[in-house]
């Protein structure tokens, strides 16, 4: 008889992240083909339910999706209850919700919008037209929430004491949330493997980067506006305490298992600064 491996020892190698992550909020962006298809989507929210099972404190944060102009239009509505309706079914239980929850996500106007103070049309409440940017965070409604253990979902939209409503970056969003909450995790799930260092060329992976990494990788110029983004946010999110941000794939079935539960990850990993080598 063929030797056989011992089928337990990937349960094991990965039972020492479950402990090491066991109560820490892991955030996590979804955005883009990751919620227009509903295979990928399903195998996303099977991804995020396996992790609430491991007592990971997932926080979600969802884009408008790829066809989609405004968070809020009938096809985004549908989108949003197509996320959740595929969480609960993978048996998370989740609670929809967005930045005007609550006061959760105070935001002004981005300079340079078009519109003033004296065209009201362009400032009435519920004119998601409009793109502000985060000044301040009130978390206690999703620490109520995680209390229970409930899963947030989070919508990026933000208001202000007069009542408008803005779209803010969701990048931004998931990065301020990461920092508010103390997250141990971002994790941006892409349509590519995660950061490549040559946009078109999937082997081109950096699989580990610093902040002073990226810094150089966009000083080269070959990043697209969408990863510029991404870059700006995780420099907030490092900077304000988030121990590690993650970039992958969002087409794969198990790339955020692979990244969280292998020595190995599936992505790439960013830190503040490069680990300390050791003594020995």
């Amino acid at each position: 008889m063929p030797f056989s491996p011992d089928p337990y020892a990937a349960l094991r190698n990965a039972a020492r992240y479950v402990r090491q992550f066991r109560r820490k909020t892991f955030v996590l962006l979804v955005d883009g083909p990751m919620l227009g298809d509903a295979r990928l989507r399903r195998a996303v929210c099977e991804q995020i339910a396996l992790l609430w099972t491991f007592s990971i404190q997932p926080v979600v944060v969802h884009g408008a999706g790829p066809e989609l102009n405004t968070p809020f239009d009938a096809m985004s509505a549908k989108v949003r209850m197509d996320l959740l309706a595929d969480l609960q079914t993978a048996g998370v239980p989740c609670v929809g919700l967005s930045g005007v929850d609550a006061g959760l996500l105070k935001a002004r106007r981005r300079n340079g919008e078009p519109g003033s103070e004296s065209s009201w049309e362009s400032n009435k409440p519920n004119n998601y037209s409009l793109v502000g940017d985060i000044e301040s965070v009130d978390t206690r409604l999703l620490q109520h929430l995680r209390t229970g253990d409930y899963v947030p979902v989070v919508a990026p939209l933000a208001g202000d004491p007069s009542g408008t409503v803005y779209n803010a970056s969701a990048d931004t969003v998931a990065a301020t949330l990461a920092v508010a909450l103390g997250a141990e995790k971002l994790f941006f799930l892409l349509p590519t493997p995660g950061l490549l260092r040559k946009p078109e060329d999937p082997a081109s992976l950096v699989p580990q980067a610093t902040l002073t990494d990226l810094a150089a990788l966009e000083q080269e110029g070959q990043m697209s506006d969408s990863t510029v983004s991404k870059v700006h946010a995780i420099r907030s999110a490092l900077v304000g305490g988030v121990t590690s941000v993650h970039l992958v794939s969002g087409m794969l079935p198990n790339a955020i298992l692979e990244e969280v539960f292998t020595n190995e990850g599936s992505g790439t990993m960013v830190l503040r600064e490069a680990p300390a080598r050791g003594n020995g």
